[in-house]
């Protein structure tokens, strides 16, 4: 922190702590309602320490710099808000210092506002000093912590920690002239742990929207800290122009710093710590006008949209809510270090067509010890010009845009630093916008590369600000115990209730349609039951606006548990997918169990099944008992990895036991490893009781698709109808074997390299009931006529 910023918030926190005789202090809301009408032109109320519970304070007045308006805590901290309290700040020269919201449950929009109304707003006011943490909301309702209107306001040495609830923490509106350039400072503030939401909206700071992104904000982000802020992938979202990220650090936090509208912002002298962790990210960027530079990104492990840089393609004639072209951007004197690969051309698509234009990336230095790819080029970056790039590293790197050399560093307080004795650095040329200083803010009296001088003995300043309150939280997280909750029928309502969930709940609904509106992503262990009695319908709501891939995605370490639902594509638009993975590469295990579920109607052909696993996603276990699975293209598809991945795979276990597999135009499963021995250890698929008719009804046709898993148990199962296919099973390898099962009308399978075969009967089952597999007495499935074991369906 500079000393002139050190001085200014102790000279601050003296006055805002000092206690003089005129001040007012209250001790219920009707005090302080009485007092707030006596100090509207400047003064001072004390809140007697205690529970201010169902507390909604206005704090308002027409206040001068000289005499401002206060209202503060008795001791800083010792104000609890709880319930449904909330805070409303408006007028001039308004400051509210050392209050504690906790213990919430609000029907309010906000916790913290910069306005009365539509009408009346904020203007060089201040909330300081104070803390917001797990305070709840009501059911159903979308909030935000802290809502910034008007001009000139703070928000400064905040604690924020615990939002666990639908909505953005912090937002900065610009709807209309009055909240324009508005010159807000959101600074020194500690933004603690954000769960991931599983959905849009989990943003810490969100500036502006999507239909006021071309305005100028002006706001300025600075000094802050964001760790373990995993709300969604935008821990940032810029949606407005000329607003400044500077000196703020990022802890483990699951996602970027997105420059996802608006122009001309300033991302400068940040520090990125990852330690490691799963799909931290560093700085996505879209628009045009930017400049980032002197940031310092370490142990990101994030690719793709996730990636420590990442340059997006955008959308001819973009819209408002798309991706508006990469132009006139800089990028300089960053310094990336044991990071994932950056992206060029990120997202590209038939919309996203357009590549980076007029760009620079010069200067950066990026280096990384276990020689992982540098870069992902989606698209051609022939819009963008490379100079000046180093790259200590043993990957292969494109000498166009990246020169290779060896770096001496030394270690500052466990931060790596290039020392002196590195020539190539300083070898580089300088443009008309390269930084005059350092990421420590120090003057580069020889330019180099990187985001630090040579031999530098300073600690950049994000790594030195004194964030958070002046008097230390004791935040506790609260105990959630699982509990039952029940869903109503309806259009989204579903959707609401998983936004409530804990972990461990268990959801159960109500007979009827439950219409999706959107894909909801699971990211809690969580327990859905269905109607027994009637059924539980999952369907797209019929006149969506916006169609989706999928109805449901479990995230990576996630467990799912369905019962008694049925997923039914059927629409104009059909979702391609009942059920997803993890995104790709969110490789942290997680688990599907569905049982007595239908899923029917998943006809898309292009690329649509039943379930999909992505690329590098791993389930511990997949299991469906007593299911349906009816009228689809494809069934369960686990075959994501390609051809030079080897011994990769997308489940340690698939269990499917007593099913069926009707009118399946392609496979029913296809769960595959490349591998050079069959015998390799690595997956378990076991098929038990299970019915598999019209399946695959080609020549080349395979019901299942086994293709390297290790070991392989088919048993007591019927294959029926696909009188096309030659070969409906072809299983390879010791621990592969399929016994007791019938064939009728259906091929035969093959068993190569020490697989098994036994008591396989070829008969007609001779059914009782064709439409629900049930046999007849003479049927070869029943155990008294095979002298084995029932084949076909356990009747429940």
């Amino acid at each position: 922190m500079k000393t002139t910023h050190l001085l200014l918030f102790i000279s601050a926190f003296f006055i805002l702590n000092s206690t003089k005789a005129q001040d007012i202090t209250v001790s219920n809301l009707t005090e302080y309602n009485t007092a707030i009408s006596k100090i509207s032109n400047g003064g001072t109320i004390v809140l007697k320490n205690g529970e201010w519970k169902d507390a909604n304070l206005l704090a308002h007045g027409n206040g001068t710099k000289e005499n401002p308006i206060i209202i503060k805590a008795e001791t800083p901290g010792e104000v609890i808000l709880s319930g449904d309290s909330s805070l409303s700040i408006y007028g001039s020269h308004v400051i509210v210092s050392g209050l504690w919201f906790k213990d919430g449950n609000s029907t309010s929009k906000h916790v913290v506002q910069f306005r009365k109304n539509s009408k009346e707003f904020a203007n060089n006011c201040r909330f300081t000093n104070s803390t917001i943490s797990y305070f709840d909301v009501a059911d159903g309702i979308k909030n935000h912590w802290v809502d910034l209107w008007g001009k000139n306001n703070r928000v400064d040495h905040n604690n924020f920690t615990g939002k666990t609830s639908a909505g953005t923490t912090v937002v900065v509106w610009l709807k209309g002239e009055e909240h324009t350039e508005n010159n807000h400072q959101i600074d020194h503030n500690y933004f603690g742990t954000r769960p991931d939401l599983g959905e849009n909206g989990g943003e810490t700071i969100r500036i502006g929207t999507s239909d006021n992104s071309m305005k100028s904000s002006k706001t300025i982000i600075e000094s802050n800290t964001f760790k373990q802020c995993d709300g969604e992938i935008e821990i940032i979202s810029n949606k407005s122009g000329d607003n400044i990220f500077r000196n703020n650090l990022f802890i483990e936090s699951k996602g970027t710093l997105t420059l996802r509208h608006g122009n001309n912002a300033l991302v400068e002298n940040n520090v990125f710590l990852g330690n490691n962790v799963s799909k931290t990210g560093g700085i996505r960027i879209i628009n045009e006008g930017h400049i980032v530079r002197n940031n310092l990104l370490i142990g990101l492990t994030g690719d793709d949209f996730r990636g420590p840089i990442v340059i997006m393609n955008g959308v001819p004639n973009s819209p408002l809510n798309r991706y508006n072209q990469v132009k006139n951007v800089d990028i300089q004197n960053n310094t990336i270090i044991n990071c994932g690969p950056m992206t060029f051309g990120g997202g590209k698509n038939e919309e996203l067509s357009l590549a980076p234009i007029n760009t620079v990336f010069a200067n950066n230095l990026i280096t990384n010890t276990n020689g992982g790819k540098i870069a992902e080029y989606v698209d051609t970056v022939d819009g963008i010009t490379f100079s000046g790039n180093i790259v200590d590293s043993e990957a292969m790197v494109n000498p166009q845009y990246f020169t290779k050399a060896s770096i001496d560093w030394t270690l500052l307080k466990s931060l790596p630093m290039p020392t002196e004795n590195n020539p190539i650095l300083t070898s580089v040329s300088s443009t008309n916008k390269s930084p005059n200083k350092d990421i420590t803010d120090t003057t580069r009296e020889s330019y180099v590369a990187g985001a630090f001088n040579l031999n530098n003995t300073n600690i950049p300043m994000a790594l030195k600000a004194r964030t958070g309150p002046g008097w230390k939280p004791n935040i506790v997280a609260p105990v959630t115990k699982a509990g039952d909750l029940i869903a109503d029928p309806g259009i989204g309502t579903l959707s609401k209730v998983f936004s409530r969930a804990k972990d461990g709940d268990v959801i159960t609904l109500k007979p009827g349609i439950y219409e999706f509106n959107k894909s909801l992503k699971v990211n809690k262990n969580i327990t859905v039951l269905g109607a027994s009695e009637g059924r539980s319908v999952f369907k797209m709501q019929g006149d969506i606006e916006k169609p989706f891939n999928y109805f449901i995605r479990i995230n990576e370490g996630v467990s799912l548990v369905l019962k008694n639902i049925t997923f039914d594509a059927t629409h104009s638009s059909p979702p391609k997918y009942a059920i997803v993975s993890p995104d790709k590469l969110e490789s942290e295990a997680y688990a599907l169990n569905a049982e007595n579920c239908t899923f029917q109607n998943f006809t898309t052909q292009n690329g649509g099944s039943i379930y999909k696993a992505y690329e590098g996603t791993l389930a511990r276990n997949l299991t469906f008992k007593n299911s349906k699975f009816i009228n689809s293209y494809r069934g369960l598809n686990l075959s994501s990895y390609k051809n030079d991945d080897y011994g990769r795979y997308s489940a340690l276990e698939i269990v499917v036991d007593n099913c069926i597999f009707k009118d399946i135009e392609e496979f029913a499963v296809n769960y595959t490893r490349n591998v050079l021995d069959v015998n390799a250890e690595g997956g378990i698929l076991t098929i038990t009781n299970s019915v598999f008719d019209r399946v695959a009804n080609e020549e080349k046709g395979r019901s299942l698709i086994t293709n390297g898993i290790n070991e392989v148990t088919i048993k007591n199962s019927v294959f029926i109808n696909s009188y096309k296919s030659e070969t409906p099973v072809n299983i390879k390898g010791f621990k592969n074997i399929i016994s007791n099962c019938l064939f009728d009308d259906n091929g035969y399978p093959k068993v190569t390299k020490g697989a098994k075969e036994e008591d396989l009967i070829y008969k007609n089952p001779k059914w009782d009931d064709k439409e629900n597999y049930i046999p007849g007495k003479k049927s070869p499935l029943l155990k008294e006529n095979n002298d084995k074991e029932l084949i076909g369906l356990i009747q429940q």
